[in-house]
């Protein structure tokens, strides 16, 4: 174990919104360091977000990102030989990280032609509550559910 805490990095905020959960995202997103390309993208999805559906851009990834957040998952505990899978709360740092790698991820892997438009439709998908990441989301809380025999193995 440390002896000290590492601090926690000061995340600027982006200069459209003025939002540092944007910068997050953004960073998370980012590839090679490539900064501007990775807020390109996201402004540009956000926009698109806002001609498909009519509505604030930015409110829909918001409400994409609640809808993709878990609060339970499961993780791995090593009891006297056997491993149980021990469902667990999420931290809320954990939450909005592991909703921004999923949205991400799950955007990556859809079929449109550029970046900025799989992420746009990952988003609106996420905001309507269907979509890869959501299913994710669902799988992990249902781990979780199966599991919930072995919750007084918690650490």
């Amino acid at each position: 174990m440390r002896k000290t805490k590492p601090k926690k990095r000061i995340i600027l905020p982006d200069p459209k919104f003025n939002e540092t959960q944007v910068t997050r995202f953004v960073n998370n997103m980012m590839v090679d360091g490539k900064k501007s390309t990775a807020y390109s993208i996201f402004y540009n999805a956000v926009d698109l977000v806002e001609k498909r559906t009519n509505e604030n851009g930015l409110e829909t990834w918001k409400k994409a990102l609640n809808n993709v957040m878990p609060s339970v998952e499961v993780k791995s505990r090593r009891v006297g030989g056997a491993n149980f899978q021990v469902p667990t709360e999420v931290r809320a740092e954990r939450k909005i990280a592991l909703g921004m790698k999923w949205l991400i991820s799950y955007s990556r892997r859809r079929g449109e032609k550029t970046m900025h438009e799989k992420l746009a439709a990952e988003i609106i998908a996420a905001s309507k509550g269907e979509g890869a990441a959501v299913k994710k989301k669902e799988d992990t809380h249902r781990m979780a559910e199966a599991n919930k025999a072995f919750s007084h193995f918690r650490f």
